[in-house]
């Protein structure tokens, strides 16, 4: 197949596979659904890096890999940039030894007709000319596939592609987060940055702070990232919440300066009342400021500080401004920070609804807000309190025609389960 990667005609795409489930001891160590579910609310250009025009894939409960093989093809063939994600449980076909995908309904005995080889993702990628293919990899191998993994030193290449992620060994018995902590953390760097982290940088920041249990095979290796590389993800580590990039009008009027020097770097000293601001000259931008408190779980001066910023530029510029709305999304991102998912799910809903009266609903920044809004709603574990939020939350997103309609299901699926759930306050 001639593929034209030229010209005018270029475009992008994102294909989304889950593949099945892996539990342990009735533990859930993976949730495919889950993962794709937060993953897929994420704008196809910011998981991709790049603006041109793309589509968005997403394969979720596929049971005959023939399916899944004609969808990648079809993503292989895209002119412009690729990204491939995969989540589930890697296995092996014990007759030939051969690494697979288990798809849904995939057993030990039926993996060669029900499970996609890692075989077929060579070879519909090899073709791909070098910097225009990533795969990013959240998976569990079984007892059978691992084992493989140890004698064979890690998963075979994907050449061209760049291939990022973790393979999680089989003696992991799960953890309460419904989405992975490997991707939540990819989706958090590309949530908080205020401008897109290279792909490396990402894979470090994830893999660095996921929970990962002991023995998980990490690709690439974060030794093997050159100190270049790791000094460049410290460097552009985030310094403020606000999603994706796009920043609205500063609420200070003056640039970022360095604070002064007989501020603590490890201890902030205490902004001065009216409206508050960091240490240093007045003027300066409080978010860095903001943030770092956060980042150190001085959560509660982080919150009062933003509220406090809030309540001023409510009165500078009103309740519906931008202005107003992105600091409605910095104390949302604050408590998502804190682990308040409730607030935080209660805060990404109203900047949603606010922006969607200021912006058209396929903005960025709109899509953001529902992004922040439908993950945190995804991490409540009271039932009552993901049944309060629920209907709000299906509302918001039905205005954003650009959704994945599967989203929207989903959401409503967990609401209907959720409105036969009893209450654990």
């Amino acid at each position: 197949m001639h593929i034209n990667w030229t010209g005018p005609e270029q475009r992008g795409h994102v294909l989304l596979i889950a593949g099945d489930a892996a539990v342990r001891r009735r533990a859930v160590q993976v949730a495919p659904s889950a993962n794709l579910a937060a993953i897929g609310v994420v704008p196809a250009w910011v998981l991709l890096g790049s603006q041109v025009p793309s589509d968005t894939t997403y394969l979720d409960g596929a049971r005959d890999p023939n399916t899944v093989l004609m969808r990648l093809r079809a993503a292989a063939a895209t002119s412009g940039p690729l990204l491939v994600y995969l989540t589930g449980r890697l296995t092996l076909d014990r007759r030939g030894r051969d690494l697979h995908l288990a798809l849904t309904g995939t057993t030990a005995s039926t993996v060669r007709y029900t499970a996609l080889p890692w075989e077929w993702l060579e070879t519909e990628l090899r073709h791909r000319p070098a910097g225009l293919t990533t795969v990013v990899l959240d998976l569990v191998a079984d007892k059978a596939a691992w084992p493989v993994l140890q004698e064979r030193g890690g998963l075979p290449p994907l050449p061209p592609a760049d291939v990022y992620g973790v393979v999680v060994p089989p003696a992991f018995t799960g953890g309460a987060e419904l989405v992975s902590s490997y991707t939540r953390h990819w989706i958090d760097q590309l949530h908080r940055s205020p401008s897109r982290p290279t792909n490396v940088q990402l894979h470090a920041f994830s893999a660095a702070a996921a929970a990962l249990p002991p023995g998980t095979l990490t690709l690439p290796a974060t030794r093997e990232l050159s100190a270049p590389a790791a000094a460049d993800a410290r460097r552009h580590a985030p310094q403020h919440p606000h999603p994706y990039a796009h920043q609205p009008a500063q609420a200070a009027e003056q640039p970022v300066r360095a604070a002064h020097p007989t501020a603590s770097p490890a201890e902030p000293a205490a902004p001065p009342a009216g409206p508050p601001v960091p240490p240093g000259r007045p003027g300066e931008d409080p978010r860095p400021y903001i943030h770092a408190l956060a980042s150190r779980g001085r959560h509660l001066e982080a919150a009062t500080l933003a509220q406090a910023w809030e309540q001023h530029v409510l009165q500078t510029h009103g309740a519906t401004s931008p202005e107003a709305t992105h600091w409605a999304e910095i104390r949302a991102d604050l408590a998502r920070m804190a682990g308040n998912y409730v607030l935080a799910t209660q805060l990404w809903i109203g900047a949603g609804r606010t922006r969607l009266t200021l912006q058209h609903p396929d903005a960025p920044e709109v899509l953001a807000a529902a992004a922040g809004a439908l993950y945190c709603w995804t991490q409540l574990k009271d039932a009552a309190a993901a049944r309060e939020a629920g209907p709000e939350l299906v509302r918001l997103l039905r205005a954003l025609p650009s959704l994945e309609p599967r989203l929207l299901r989903l959401t409503q699926q967990r609401l209907e389960a959720l409105n036969g759930a009893p209450s654990h306050r």
